[in-house]
């Protein structure tokens, strides 16, 4: 709301304000020259209160108990163009600022605020000084003189269409912090959450309330930093162009998850002030871990399927039955395991006949100088393959370092080992030895879905072995 000028315009309302005879709405009596800086003739204060009606930003006017403009300020001129010199003083709208034909009703219905409690909403339309029409919503209500008799009415209004703009922006806000379907954190410029609705508070684990304040990290394991550096960008340049996938693990009560978020940024900037002052960043984001779970088992299959076929190609065009097996191996590697050993029984015990190099990544190729027995002891995972004719997987669990080191060396196998997987070599019913597929501690353990396809190598792998037998024995 702006303010009355302070030339043209009463600061008072009331009956009397007109009984000395001088131009309407100004009193004929100019009184005491002001000595607190005011305008000499005018209440002291008047200047503030003229500031102060000037500096509001709805328009506002009021009306004395015979209905004469007495306030007229600066948005009401912007919204219909007529000045304060040419409103204060008016009785009413009708003629200028309405149409004749409404002026009754219109006058009617303002005035009626003055004997009504509370305040009353209505809509008009108005003329602007140009002819054009324009739709206003107003507040009304009655103005009090000192003795509580009905003194005037007051009247703020805006244009309508930006009343609903701004009850459409408090409504989808309140809608977006309150129940929507994906998450809204706010965050200040510290990067502590001061808004969090009820998707982001289940998201991140926690209360809504006990959330605010807390720094990110407390909340993020892992991925924090990757979050914090989205943020700041945002502060620093504004927001991206396009949503960021960002992968976080959330310490909770039962535990730390892994998670993915979809995340889209907006930097709030505060609408009071000339030049924009940020006061955080809008967080908006969805879950869509098992969407990108789903997305990156179906691209495994895709490769592993091609990896397969490109296999079973290679392979058909050896001549050597052994050399087809390792050829298999060779493409089941990539991306699958960093290690792969090939273990065939010799009667009571198992002998080593290929392998991929202990100290560096390679090809697997036939052991030198033939196969060497393999040093397994009592209940080695190896061995519980071949006793159970099924799969084993194995993992040197939380520790590192030394330790991991010590755990793959007592199993023979290589010191980076941290993983295993060992698939038993099963053709026309008979165990003809074990594959085990190893990975270093910086990949992840082996699950159910790589031991599917670790057996269904393993099933390649024992036709050769056994055509390779067969062969040798003819």
């Amino acid at each position: 709301m702006g303010a009355s000028r302070s030339s043209g315009t009463t600061d008072e309302l009331g009956p009397d304000e007109d009984s000395g005879g001088g131009p309407p709405g100004r009193s004929a009596d100019p009184g005491p020259p002001a000595d607190d800086g005011g305008i000499a003739g005018e209440p002291p204060g008047s200047e503030l209160l003229a500031a102060l009606l000037d500096g509001m930003d709805a328009a506002l006017c009021a009306f004395d108990a015979a209905g004469t403009v007495t306030h007229w300020n600066r948005e009401a001129e912007r919204v219909l163009g007529w000045t304060a010199r040419e409103a204060v003083g008016r009785t009413g709208f009708a003629g200028w600022a309405v149409r004749r034909a409404d002026a009754d009703e219109v006058r009617a219905r303002l005035m009626s605020a003055m004997d009504a409690p509370g305040r009353q909403v209505h809509e008009f339309a108005l003329l602007r000084k140009d002819g054009g029409r324009v739709l206003v919503r107003t507040q009304s209500a009655g103005v009090r003189g000192a003795d509580g008799q009905p003194a005037g009415v007051y009247c703020a209004f805006s244009e309508v269409h930006a009343q609903i703009d701004l009850e459409r922006a408090i409504a989808l806000s309140e809608a977006l912090l309150e129940d929507a379907s994906w998450g809204v954190v706010l965050v200040d410029v510290d990067l502590r959450p001061t808004v969090v609705n009820a998707y982001a508070a289940r998201a991140l684990g926690g209360d809504r309330t006990a959330l605010l304040g807390r720094p990110l990290g407390e909340l993020v394991v892992q991925g924090v930093e990757e979050l914090e550096a989205a943020l700041h960008h945002v502060l620093a340049e504004g927001a991206p162009s396009a949503p960021a996938e960002l992968w976080v693990t959330l310490r909770t009560a039962e535990g730390e998850r892994r998670r993915c978020w979809r995340s889209g940024f907006l930097r709030l900037a505060s609408p009071l002030t000339e030049e924009p002052v940020p006061l955080g960043v809008g967080w908006l984001f969805r879950d869509v871990t098992a969407a990108k779970l789903a997305e990156q088992e179906a691209d495994r299959l895709r490769f592993r399927a091609s990896q397969l076929h490109r296999a079973a190609r290679t392979a058909s065009e050896c001549e050597d039955p052994m050399e087809a097996a390792t050829s298999l191996l060779d493409f089941a590697l990539a991306g699958f395991a960093d290690h792969v050993l090939v273990d065939l029984v010799a009667g009571e015990r198992l002998v080593r006949t290929a392998a991929t190099p202990f100290d560096a990544p390679g090809p697997c190729l036939p052991v030198s100088g033939g196969a060497i027995p393999a040093r397994y002891g009592p209940g080695h995972p190896a061995l519980r393959s071949v006793e159970r004719a099924g799969t084993v997987r194995t993992s040197a669990g939380a520790g590192a370092g030394d330790a991991a080191q010590s755990w793959a060396s007592e199993r023979r196998w290589p010191r980076d080992a941290a993983h295993a997987l060992c698939a038993v070599l099963r053709s026309r019913g008979r165990t003809l030895g074990v594959l085990t597929f190893l990975r270093a501690a910086n990949r992840s353990a082996f699950e159910r879905p790589d031991a599917a396809y670790a057996e269904t190598v393993a099933a390649r792998v024992a036709g050769a072995v056994d055509l390779a037998q067969v062969t040798a024995g003819t």
